[in-house]
């Protein structure tokens, strides 16, 4: 926060319709990780730990780290939340929820959602930035759950 600057909330969501059942999606969500494969600009992802509490590590393809701790994970809603603890994005608070819904088809509704507080300035760029990669991630997801099958590899 800057000094005398209020911060400023923005959220942004992504919801997507997938070629997959909804159980499918929801398998590969609950088990934190792949993100690297999901995401073109995320090189690396590992998990630490299992459910709520487990650690996220991630690299990004044009340097910096990011780190996320697993806050709510919930397979009766299917919802799955995370904080964001470090980045190099300019943001001051960055929480995540990720939810599948199941269509009228059996299909899964993805929609990830991302509250987040940052200066101003900076709101309406970092709030562009996540909008085009998560759309980028969730589009990835998608032709990666079509092609594999359904006891997913991690």
């Amino acid at each position: 926060m800057t000094a005398g600057i209020p911060e400023k909330r923005s959220k942004i969501t992504i919801c997507r319709k997938m070629a997959v059942p909804s159980d499918k999606a929801w398998e590969a969500i609950s088990k934190i990780g792949r993100l690297d494969v999901w995401f073109p600009s995320i090189a690396t992802c590992r998990v630490e730990g299992d459910g709520v509490g487990a650690h996220r590590y991630m690299t990004l393809r044009r340097g910096g780290d990011i780190t996320d701790r697993i806050v709510e994970l919930d397979s009766t809603t299917r919802r799955l939340s995370y904080q964001r603890i470090s980045s190099p994005f300019p943001v001051t608070s960055y929480k995540g929820t990720v939810e599948v819904f199941e269509s009228f088809d059996s299909r899964a509704i993805v929609v990830w959602t991302v509250d987040f507080e940052s200066d101003p300035d900076d709101s309406a760029t970092v709030a562009e930035t996540l909008r085009a990669g998560i759309g980028a991630g969730v589009e990835g997801m998608e032709k990666d759950l079509v092609g594999i099958p359904s006891d997913l590899k991690q």
